[in-house]
Parts: C-alpha cells; structure tokens; sequence
C-alpha cells in the first residue's frame, strides 16, 4: 500500500467510524449541533476571510481567470449568506427515520421502508469555499460523515471552515472525524479516495467536466454526476418581448459563473427580427458579448453589435461569463432538438404565453430542471427550499436536479411478523 492509499484509508476507517455515531442521532441534537456550527463560524469569521484573502492573492498570482476568482471569493456578505442558509436546513424537517409504504402482506408480515443515512459521503469540489460548509450542514442534518476534498485554490480557507465545523462537534461531544478535510493537494489522493468503497457510501464530484470524466472512470463507489450547466432558454413567438428583456439579463447577467447560468438563446425566427437588435443592445450594456447563427449576426447589425460566428463548439460550451450564444430556430421544434442536441441536462426555459407550446416544451425537454416564463438562475437547492444543495445532478440516479436532504438518504427495509415463518 503507497503512502497516499495508507493517508486515505485512515480517514475512510474514521469516517466510518464516526458515521456510526451520527446515524442514530436524534433530531433535536443535530439541531443543536447544526446551531453550533453556525456559532464557530460566526466567531471565526475574521479568521476565515483573512484565509480566503490569502487564496484570492494567490490565485491572481498564478493567472486565475475572472470567473473562478469570483467562485473562490467568500467576502463578509457571502459568508452571511452561507451562515444564513444554516439556519434555513435548521428549519427543514428531518428526512432520517420517515416510515414509508406501510402495509400488511398476505403472509401476515408488516412491511416498511425507513429513510436512513447513506453512510460516508465523499465529495470533490474546486474553487468554491461554500461548498465546504454546505455539504458538512446537509451531510450532519442526514447523520451522514463526510470526507472533503477541495480545490488547491481554496485550501486556506477549506482549513479555517473545517476546523470551526470540527470544534462545533467536539463541543456537541460528537466525533471530529465527522468531517474531514484532505488537506493535500496531492492528486494522487483523489484516485484513491475514488477506489474507497470499504468505507465510502457515495462520491459526488463538483466541478467540470475532466473532473466528472476522472470519476466516472476511476471510482469504484457509486458517483453522483453533475454540475455542468449548458442552460438554454428559447423565446417563442407568443412571448411578451418586453417582459422576455429582464428574464434572460437575469438569467445571463446576475452571476454569470454559475452553472445555472443562460448560456444560448434560441429565438423564434417570427420575432427574431423585432428581438434580437433589441436583446443585443440590452446585454452588451451590461457587458455581455456574443456568438450568432448567420440569421443571428445579420439581424443584430441593426444594434452596431456583431457577435462572433457560432458553431458546434460554442453550442457546447458552459460559458460561465459574461458570453451569450444565439441562434434563431424555424419553430419549438427546432428548439428543442437544439438543447437535445447541445444540452448537459441542467436547466432550460422557455418564454411564452401560449399554453400549448409551454406543454409542450415541459413536456418535451427532458433535463433536471425545466422552467416556463422563469429564469434558469432558479435551479439552486436554497431557491428550491432545500435550505442548501449538495450538488445539481443531472443524472437519473439516484438523485436528479438539486441534491437536498432527501438525496443523502437511503433506505431500508423492515419486516415485522409473528414468529412468521415463510410457506
């Protein structure tokens, strides 16, 4: 066994341990510790925005673009905000322990499903402190532990969050290793957390498409893909234009590094006409700039915008800035072969006031999140009320869209007789 299989086996072997010690736990305890947690983070608040300032100095020293500066940034506002969403999973009743499916059989045994933890949940992310918190809340509200693994970028801050969540559960006299951090950027570790099935229950990675691709090919334990979000929003004939104008600045401009993020729009040829110069102009004040079909570049003369020539490369990339793709589509049917075409499965919305082409589209798109005169920037596990998300799944099992707590849960069945034996 090398060094690094021996340094991952050892968290493996505690975070088994601790999830021991978590699974059974009552639920006014975890809303005590959940309390705790948002205490230490409160009180380490100085501590971590001068750790996150040191990885923001460091990751603009080594090139880093824009828009994963802004991911890596947790200023005193973003920090509020996660502490805040703390409190939102406080409020969220407990999933662990629900009774499911009750009923009697004809061979005299009560039978049920309980709603219980999955285990050891490993989880890799890049340049995203929040997360760090995120996962740990929901992964303690479901009794689960939790193995971390986060970007190089982040790793002075993951150490300050880690160690406030850590001193909460000692002070709640529950195991540390309830939360771990591998705090090496060695990626030699992350193939063999990949391969701990002994021990870990579930790994979800968060982050692009070499990372998904990495742990798609080389785990051994069941993996949650998602978080790449090729969003697509298309305006339909019978939309109301001027309403349309805010929704999709919303959808592209609001925080444009997200994975729930607009990243092409499709419009209906019978209005492309009037809409595009207008869109164009709307965004490029805001610093969007653009791709276009042909039909797409020679309307939007009319703004003085002329986008860059899109093809098949620029359909399929998540832009995550300030970049929109356009193209204008003969009708919803060409729309939607477009996002089937083009579409990671995230999110997709369409603008209309036509109810038949709104069933249609709903009915049609088969992604994890699909909206009807809405901005795709909804796909979020706080948006959804989940308090926080895990990850955005845009796969079919076991989870799909944002992961809550429901989705850090299994089950088991339970069978009652008396003295009843099989015929």
């Amino acid at each position: 066994m090398t060094e690094q299989e021996s340094t991952i086996q050892a968290l493996g072997q505690r975070a088994k341990q601790a999830s021991y010690a978590l699974a059974n736990l009552a639920s006014n305890k975890k809303q005590a510790l959940l309390r705790a947690i948002a205490a230490e983070l409160r009180q380490a608040s100085a501590a971590i925005i001068a750790a996150n300032a040191q990885d923001l100095a460091a990751a603009r020293q080594a090139g880093l673009d824009a828009a994963m500066l802004d991911r890596l940034l947790l200023d005193e506002a973003r920090l509020d905000g996660i502490i805040a969403d703390i409190d939102k999973v406080i409020a969220l009743g407990d999933p662990v322990g629900q009774e499911l499916d009750s009923r009697l059989l004809d061979n005299g045994l009560r039978l049920s499903r309980r709603r219980v933890p999955l285990g050891v949940i490993g989880v890799i992310y890049e340049a995203r402190p929040n997360v760090t918190v995120d996962i740990a809340v929901l992964a303690l509200k479901t009794g689960n532990a939790v193995i971390l693994r986060g970007g190089k970028e982040t790793l002075a801050s993951n150490k300050v969050l880690t160690s406030a969540i850590r001193q909460a559960l000692v002070a709640q006299g529950l195991p540390a290793d309830a939360v771990q951090l591998i705090d090496s950027p060695d990626r030699s570790l992350v193939s063999a957390l990949l391969k701990l099935d002994k021990y870990v229950d579930m790994i979800v990675p968060r982050g692009g498409a070499q990372l998904q691709r990495l742990c798609a090919e080389q785990a051994t334990i069941p993996v949650i893909l998602g978080g790449i979000g090729i969003c697509h929003l298309f305006v339909d004939e019978a939309a109301d234009l001027k309403r349309a104008v805010d929704v999709i600045a919303n959808a592209k401009v609001q925080r444009p590094t997200v994975c729930n993020a607009l990243d092409t729009l499709l419009v209906h040829r019978a209005i492309a006409a009037e809409f595009i110069p207008v869109i164009c102009r709307e965004l490029a004040a805001l610093g969007v700039t653009f791709y276009g079909c042909e039909q797409t570049r020679a309307l939007s003369a009319a703004s003085g915008i002329t986008p860059l020539a899109a093809d098949d490369e620029s359909y399929a990339t998540e832009w995550l800035s300030l970049t929109l793709g356009i193209r204008v589509v003969q009708d919803l049917d060409e729309a939607v072969a477009h996002i089937r075409r083009y579409s990671s499965g995230h999110s997709e919305a369409i603008l209309t006031d036509n109810i038949h082409a709104a069933a249609e589209f709903m009915n049609q798109v088969d992604s994890a999140a699909v909206y009807v005169n809405a901005s795709t920037r909804f796909t979020d596990g706080s948006e959804f009320g989940l308090g926080a998300e895990v990850a955005v799944s845009t796969q079919k099992l076991h989870a799909r869209g944002p992961m809550g707590l429901e989705a850090l849960t299994t089950y088991k069945w339970l069978g009652t007789g008396d003295y009843t034996r099989r015929k």
